[in-house]
């Protein structure tokens, strides 16, 4: 039986979870997976996620994310630059998606204005499938400039690591 997850509405983003994480200073968990350890500062939060903590997050009082993966499926892709080039990269990836005619996508503003985050909305596409799309983006933009960025979700990670902090503004 499926478990009831609940919708979030932060900017143009509908997630769904009822559990979210909250980044610690700390490591809180390490994790073995793939023959690799994980040290993990977000720790799991078995609630769902209240106004109170999404506007204390938007304050940055608290790093909060989101789980991408639901029963191993995601409704995004994401791809997370950080770096000095935030601004190339930015049209480099408007550049990209247009010649992929990919439009259904959606860019924020991380934690400081050199985060940027890429959202492209995808209908309840498997891990797998997830996985190899990105990887694609990833080689064509790697063709261009040099790699600054992680793609989300990934096999590569545990399900703790294949989280997504939330925007902080879209753009």
């Amino acid at each position: 039986m499926r478990s009831l997850f609940i919708k979030l509405k932060i900017f143009d983003l509908e997630l769904f979870s009822n559990y979210y994480y909250i980044k610690r200073p700390t490591i809180v968990e390490q994790i073995s997976f793939n023959n690799r350890t994980f040290y993990a500062k977000f720790e799991r939060i078995n609630e769902p996620l209240t106004d109170v903590l999404l506007t204390q997050h938007l304050r940055k009082q608290y790093t909060i994310a989101l789980p991408l993966l639901e029963n191993n499926h995601t409704n995004y892709l994401l791809i997370e630059y950080k770096g000095k080039e935030y601004q190339r990269f930015y049209h480099l990836i408007k550049h990209l998606f247009k010649t992929l005619k990919i439009d259904n996508y959606t860019i924020y503003q991380g934690k400081s204005v050199e985060y940027l985050q890429v959202f492209i909305a995808v209908n309840n596409l498997s891990l797998a499938d997830a996985d190899a799309k990105l990887q694609e983006l990833s080689c064509a933009l790697e063709s261009k400039m040099v790699k600054n960025w992680k793609c989300l979700p990934s096999l590569s990670l545990p399900n703790a690591y294949n989280i997504v902090t939330l925007p902080y503004k879209k753009i």
